[in-house]
């Protein structure tokens, strides 16, 4: 059985210590190790157990981040799914755009579509990986609702619909918070929970449409051995701060679309915040060099707050240069020492 761990000393823990270990959302290119595909990734628990544990070998990752797939939660819903060999799954458009269909839509069962297929890794996982927390990963309220009603179409509903975007979240927020309580039920420390889509909203209707949501599962699964990491690589995220601060995650990873070092003047002493390399422009299209240039670039500009941690400004995609990857821990130790 997994080991429990007090989460709430760790981030307290990290905090403290003056020498972090990185923590990027590193976990499709995996399957360059196993040499698979992402298909393969996908629909295996016994796979994603064992990228998670590859990963966590070659890497001094402070943590294990299990994949970003945002395409899980909304498969279950009934929406249609693209999936390729060498990219993340996506959602293909919408299922939701009257009231009427709102209210008709059903709440999955949890270990619907591959829900079980990741519970199933994250159990695997945890017996595997026992030097470091173990995080599944999950989708965020609006983000989810957003791709069962359509990404950009979401935007406008919250203007001119917004009592069906209430009822999608709703449901969607209830079929989160018991896919995260299952994942806590077989040993995870946390998740990470993506909300992207927040980041497009102004202020206020991220408050009412995606932060509210997110603090009622944050309060319902958080506890001293399990964390929610809330994720937003949305451009508007230190505009949304106060309302992402309220949802009560202790810590806050950001996106590089935002200047990481505008947002540490921001966070609380308490709360610890990740980010934010490039994923795409540098870990898998930059060079060994310009790699390690803009991880120290950034924590030079950073880890003047102790409660900074580098990581990915998302997640890195699955054909990402390993000779990249190694070069960021390198830059990350370098800069220590």
């Amino acid at each position: 059985m997994a080991q429990t761990m007090n989460m709430k000393q760790w981030v307290k823990d990290v905090i403290a210590d003056p020498k972090k270990k990185a923590v990027p959302v590193l976990s499709f290119p995996a399957i360059q190790l196993m040499d698979i595909s992402v298909k393969d990734l996908i629909s295996s628990s016994e796979l994603q157990a064992k990228g998670m544990k590859e990963v966590a070998d070659r890497t001094p990752a402070g943590a294990s981040v299990s994949l970003m797939d945002l395409s899980v939660e909304a498969e279950c819903f009934g929406s249609n799914i693209h999936i390729s060999d060498d990219e993340v799954p996506t959602v293909v458009g919408s299922i939701i755009s009257t009231e009427e269909e709102a209210d008709a839509m059903e709440v999955p069962k949890i270990g619907a579509g591959r829900t079980q297929i990741y519970i199933d890794a994250i159990e695997k996982a945890v017996d595997l990986i026992t030097d470091r927390p173990v995080f599944a990963g999950v989708i965020g309220p609006f983000s989810l609702a957003g791709r069962l009603m359509d990404v950009s179409e979401a935007m406008i509903y919250c203007y001119e619909e917004p009592d069906m975007v209430h009822t999608v979240l709703e449901k969607v927020t209830e079929f989160i918070t018991e896919y995260i309580l299952a994942y806590k039920k077989v040993g995870a420390h946390g998740v990470v929970m993506a909300e992207p889509l927040a980041g497009l909203l102004s202020p206020a209707l991220a408050e009412e449409f995606s932060s509210d949501y997110v603090k009622k599962i944050v309060d319902t699964v958080q506890d001293d051995n399990f964390i929610v990491v809330y994720h937003n690589c949305g451009n508007c995220t230190i505009q949304m701060i106060d309302s992402i601060l309220a949802t009560g995650s202790p810590v806050l990873h950001f996106g590089n679309a935002i200047a990481m070092e505008d947002m540490m003047e921001k966070i609380p002493q308490d709360v610890i915040a990740m980010g934010n390399i490039d994923p795409a422009g540098q870990l898998k299209n930059g060079t060994v060099d310009s790699v390690k240039a803009s991880t120290k670039e950034i924590m030079e500009k950073c880890c003047k707050y102790p409660n900074f941690v580098i990581s990915s400004g998302c997640d890195i995609p699955p054909l990402s240069k390993w000779e990249n990857i190694d070069a960021f821990f390198e830059a990350v130790e370098e800069f220590y020492s």
